[in-house]
């Protein structure tokens, strides 16, 4: 497949593009600042641009067959960005034709199982209060794909973890896996790639977790 990565030098980004790279596929890396990009490979090219501007993701992005975003806020501060830089994706992809997109977004932004234990929602409610603008953010970003006439896919992870890849994990589709409470980024950046032609997961959020 060919392919396009947002977001590409964040630990998500830049494990989608590692290991679509491992598994043969054409990979384009929009980076802000190509020297932070660690990963290397002969069908990797290098895409310079500023996400907030959509004419120059177009190039980016055209004849794609899928897109995925590991863009979001690196701290609490950033929350909003999230929604203003997928706005652009989604505005550069209307204008190029490219419908399939998948997206990380997180648990607490979907539907908690209704069999979630007590202690789970307990600490869901605590970190919801702590982290509600980048919820709010992530909601807003939501809004923003299902208004689209993308083919979208949010993938919402519980606390992220830097750990290697295991492949072995749960997904929900239009919920959550009960007491899901972790997954490493590069199970995450696994999950997006294995939907990426997943009819099942098109204009849905997938939450995803050990």
């Amino acid at each position: 497949m060919k392919l396009t990565v947002f977001g590409a030098t964040g630990g998500i980004g830049k494990e989608i593009v590692r290991q679509a790279l491992t598994a043969g596929h054409e990979v384009t890396a929009v980076v802000r600042d190509p020297a932070r990009l660690e990963v290397t490979g002969e069908r990797l090219e290098v895409f310079r641009a500023d996400v907030r501007d959509p004419e120059a993701l177009r190039p980016a992005v055209a004849g794609r067959d899928a897109v995925l975003s590991g863009l979001g806020p690196r701290k609490r501060a950033d929350a909003g960005i999230t929604t203003e830089l997928t706005r652009s994706v989604l505005r550069a992809m209307d204008a190029e034709g490219v419908r399939r997109l998948l997206v990380v977004s997180a648990g607490p932004v979907g539907p908690e199982p209704a069999d979630s234990p007590l202690v789970d929602r307990a600490v869901l409610a605590v970190i919801n209060r702590v982290l509600k603008d980048v919820y709010v953010d992530l909601t807003a970003m939501e809004a923003e794909l299902a208004a689209s006439a993308t083919d979208w896919t949010s993938v919402r992870p519980p606390r992220l973890l830097d750990k290697p890849l295991t492949g072995t994990y749960r997904t929900v589709v239009g919920g959550f896996p009960r007491a899901g409470r972790t997954i490493a980024r590069a199970d995450v950046a696994h999950a997006m790639l294995a939907m990426a032609d997943d009819r099942a997961s098109v204009k849905q959020g997938v939450g995803v977790a050990y």
